[in-house]
Order: C-alpha cells, then structure tokens, then sequence
C-alpha cells in the first residue's frame, strides 16, 4: 500500500480510500466485515462513510455496520482513519422534524453524538460537511467544530461537494478565529467528469486540502462497459446505460476502451490509476461490493501510465482548462 499526507496534515492516510456506501443496501453485513477485513489486511486505512447511508428507512444503518465491525477488536478501528459526514436529514418518512438535517450547531452536536453511537467509538478522525449550508453562517459551523474538537469527539473536519468560493470562506473563517478549517474536500471527479479541475481543485490546492474524488468509474461507465456487453452479455444499466445512450458518449467511452485494449490496460484500473496521477489528489473513493472488486481497486496502485496513454486519455476526455482562461482570456 502507498500512503500520503491528508492535505497540509501530518495525518498519513493510504492512497485509496474504502467508501462504504453500499454497506446494508446491496452488501450484507458478513461480506461487508468481510470486505473491511481485506481492505485493513491489505493496508488500506481510511474508511469513508456518512450518516445517512443506508438510505431511507434505514438510514444509519451502514455506520451500524462498520461499528459492529470495529466492535470486533483486533486493532480494528486504532489502524482505520475513519472520515463520515453530516448534512442530510436523519428523519424517517412522514416524521420529518426541525433541526434534524443541514449545518446548525445543533444538528451537528446531535448528529455526531448519534454517529459516535453507531460507529461504536468515542471520536470521528475527519467529520465532513456533505454539503454546503447556505442558511448557517461558517462563524456557527466552526463554533460547533470547535467545541467538538475540544472535547475529542472530532480531529479534523473536513467537506465534501463544496465549490471553490465556499472552500475559501469556510477556511478564511476558520483563520480569523485561530483554526486549523477545512483539510480536505470529496468532489466529483474522473476522467469524465473534469469541471473540478476548474476551481474546486485549485481552491482546495491553495488552501492546503487534500482532494478526495469520488464516482472514480462515474457510476460505472469507465468500467469496460460497452467491452461487458460485447463479451458477456451484461448490459449497461442505470447511469451508465442512459449515458450510453447518447451517441457522443458512446463513441467516446468505445475510444476510451480502444486505447486501453491497445496497450493491454483494464478500464477500472486506469480510470483509477489516472486518479493517482492527478495535482492535489490524495486518494479516490472505492465503493466494493464484492471481494472481487475490491481487488480490481488495490492493483490500480501497481498501474503505471505512459505518457502516450495519458496522452490519449487527454484526447479523450479533454479537461476544461485552467480558471479563468477556460471562460475568459
């Protein structure tokens, strides 16, 4: 495993990060314990999760499963960096309440003592915001922060689908009242999707945060899908199949396909590797279902990309340009 500083941190957190979104709705709880068990064995040591997942009726449900998984021992959770987040509402149906979702100070005492609960631990090592809160100031979200660190419920706090503009208030707040702010942000990012690359990662790099990118395949697509259905018969579904629909797409990803095919290269691994590769990125999120797939991730690590493949990859999926030349002069 290879491991790297969390932003401007002294925290080392390995080079992929294990996101455990489809822990309870499509992985049971043993295949999940599982799945911990190869990531922790094979190095891997940041753990991703959130508050909501499990998704509906069952909201909370995946951090149930990673604190049954810590309740195991074992040096469990002191060898696991473990990041989840705050921000949607924890309501069931039909018992919607004031207070129970976005950034208020309480919602956010709530919501950590009730993750802390979950998890079956007594601290979050990064807590983020998974999404902007355009009703609460930054001054009352880093107030509660800071009496959540001073109590050692959280160490580092972090964001997740912020824009640059928020990523600069949120951490020139924290500055003015002698705060360590924002040390990383979870944006969407791959090879398909770019538009980070215009002011999220920039924001993120000047302010020090490390750059987390989630939807590494973008739901799939970067995967080898139109190679699947040409082999085995397995059709694109959702996001991927309504984006394959679209003639430009599919002539690219069939592009994209080509090129690897040419250079003896698997999809998945080099829409990863590619990752990897990129200015600011600390790690991509991994969303395992399977043993198998967990694998496919940890040998992304081992890829190494020519410049002639990063080349063609570029040709591809052209990036929009540094900001504001992208969309100025």
């Amino acid at each position: 495993m290879k491991y790297t500083q969390l932003g401007r941190t002294g925290l080392k957190v390995s080079r992929l990060v294990l996101g455990t979104m489809n822990f309870g709705p499509q992985t049971d709880e043993p295949t999940s314990h599982g799945i911990l068990d190869a990531a922790l064995d094979a190095g891997l040591n940041f753990v991703d999760t959130a508050n909501v997942y499990g998704w509906g009726e069952n909201k909370g449900r995946t951090e149930e499963i990673i604190g049954t998984w810590f309740a195991q021992g074992g040096g469990r959770r002191e060898k696991t960096v473990l990041a989840t987040k705050v921000y949607g509402s924890m309501s069931r149906e039909g018992e919607t309440w004031p207070n129970e979702d976005r950034l208020s100070a309480l919602n956010i005492r709530r919501a950590v003592e009730a993750s802390l609960k979950r998890l079956q631990t007594d601290h979050i090592d990064v807590y983020q915001f998974h999404h902007i809160d355009r009703r609460t100031p930054f001054e009352e979200i880093w107030q509660a922060v800071d009496v959540l660190i001073q109590q050692g419920k959280i160490l580092y706090a972090g964001s997740s689908n912020f824009p640059g503009y928020k990523i600069a208030q949120a951490n020139e707040t924290a500055t003015r009242r002698g705060m360590v702010g924002l040390v990383s942000e979870q944006c969407l990012y791959n090879l398909a999707e770019r538009r980070a690359e215009m002011e999220v990662i920039p924001a993120a790099q000047e302010y020090g945060l490390g750059v987390i990118p989630w939807s590494p395949l973008h739901g799939g697509l970067l995967g080898g899908v139109i190679k699947k259905e040409v082999e085995g018969g397995r059709r694109a579904s959702g996001r991927s199949a309504d984006a394959l629909a679209n003639s430009t797409v599919r002539a690219q990803i069939q592009a994209y396909e080509d090129l690897l095919d040419k250079h003896g290269l698997e999809p998945g691994e080099t829409a990863l590797a590619w990752l990897l590769t990129r200015p600011g990125v600390t790690g991509p999120i991994v969303g395992p279902r399977t043993d198998d797939q967990l694998e496919s991730a940890l040998r992304a690590l081992e890829v190494e990309l020519s410049e002639e493949v990063l080349a063609g990859l570029d040709e591809i999926f052209p990036g929009p340009g540094p900001s504001p030349e992208a969309f100025a002069w």
